[in-house]
């Protein structure tokens, strides 16, 4: 019998590959994050500190929490149910649903935020109403929080779609049969086999909610103190060449990102556990 021989590239060129790859790394991502650190600490971490605490600094993070606050928990319970609908059953208009989940991965942010002002803008068929009632969408808080959710309603779902379908279905159904409400089916058996991929899709939601720019630019009208978030704050503050409030405002998004990674990698490895 044949013994089949190991196949494995020339040493040369793993060598090459791997130096590629890590230059690559390292200009395109690597010196940038070290560029940001380095200009926010450029005059000192009193210059540092007082970039991070000026007034409009201090509001655009507390609107970026906000926005996060509202738009993440609502992406999970669209996200948990969409999944759980496509899944878990079959029903006309499945692989629609599938396309419009994807749909914010094929449109630009900046079209869906212009979208929302031809939607709710003031010259719109709904613009008259909404200032008879005293209603403002665009430029206040709303409009950042539906085009933020727009932008990461996939996270969560695209997550947690290929989890639920390799689990199947038979626990959820053998739990009904011993008498089990279809609440308790989902608390006590779905959710506990979905909690590592759930956190992980919740974590990228997090993280591309805080650093969206396009969507929450055009909604936002840039109004300082009031309607910017910390990528809208960044942007004003590089702007008027204050570039060492800019780049410390931009090292809490860096190190969000930063923080994300080491997560990502702790519930990757959680979920091919």
């Amino acid at each position: 019998m044949s013994q089949r021989k190991n196949i494995t590239d020339p040493i040369f060129f793993r060598i090459l590959f791997t130096i590629v790859s890590v230059a690559f790394l390292l200009i395109l991502v690597g010196l940038p994050v070290i560029a940001v650190f380095v200009e926010a600490f450029r005059k000192g971490i009193s210059a540092y500190i007082e970039g991070v605490r000026g007034e409009d600094a201090i509001s655009a993070i507390k609107l970026t929490l906000l926005v996060a606050a509202i738009a993440v928990p609502l992406n999970v319970v669209f996200g948990i149910a969409a999944s759980w609908a496509i899944a878990k059953f079959n029903f006309k208009g499945k692989q629609l649903l599938i396309t419009f989940i994807d749909l914010p991965f094929s449109v630009s942010p900046v079209i869906s935020g212009v979208i929302y002002v031809l939607i709710f803008g003031a010259h719109s068929a709904l613009g008259q109403w909404l200032i008879e009632n005293d209603i403002q969408i665009i430029f206040a808080v709303p409009g950042l929080v539906i085009a933020t959710i727009f932008v990461t309603f996939p996270f969560v779902a695209r997550e947690l779609i290929p989890l639920m379908q390799e689990q199947g279905t038979e626990e959820e159904e053998a739990a009904i049969l011993l008498g089990a409400s279809g609440f308790q089916t989902f608390c006590k058996v779905t959710l506990p086999n979905i909690k590592w991929g759930l956190l992980y899709g919740v974590l990228l939601c997090n993280a591309r909610a805080m650093g969206e720019f396009g969507a929450v630019s055009v909604v936002s009208g840039h109004i300082s103190g009031k309607t910017n978030t910390i990528p809208l704050q960044v942007e004003i503050l590089y702007n008027e060449y204050n570039f060492v409030a800019a780049f410390a405002v931009a090292s809490l998004l860096t190190i969000l990102g930063l923080v994300t990674l080491v997560f990502k990698k702790i519930l990757d490895n959680k979920i091919h556990q």
